[in-house]
């Protein structure tokens, strides 16, 4: 189960585990966010490929308008993913430095 929302400044807060159950729900909801978009990933235990299709949807459309995503609060769980995946070349990501 994911679970999104707006957090400080407007940040975008993910938890939980973004995978295929939750993908389009999550779609749904970052369609909706405007520049400049920032994700609190300090939560997230989990991503999918399907996950990172959210995201990379996501970051296309933000692109387009001038902008694009930052990742903040990344665990060294959820970057390996985004190293792996060569996903950590797209985005702006802010490891947060503990397991």
């Amino acid at each position: 189960m994911i679970e999104i929302g707006y957090g400080n400044d407007r940040q975008v807060m993910l938890s939980g585990r973004l995978d295929a159950s939750q993908a389009e729900r999550a779609q749904a909801f970052l369609d909706q966010v405007q520049p400049p978009c920032v994700l609190d990933l300090g939560a997230l235990e989990y991503i999918s490929s399907a996950g990172l299709g959210v995201l990379l949807k996501t970051h296309k459309r933000l692109v387009a308008a001038g902008s694009g995503i930052q990742l903040i609060n990344v665990n060294p769980h959820i970057n390996d993913i985004f190293r792996y995946s060569g996903m950590d070349k797209l985005f702006s990501i802010v490891t947060s430095g503990h397991g």
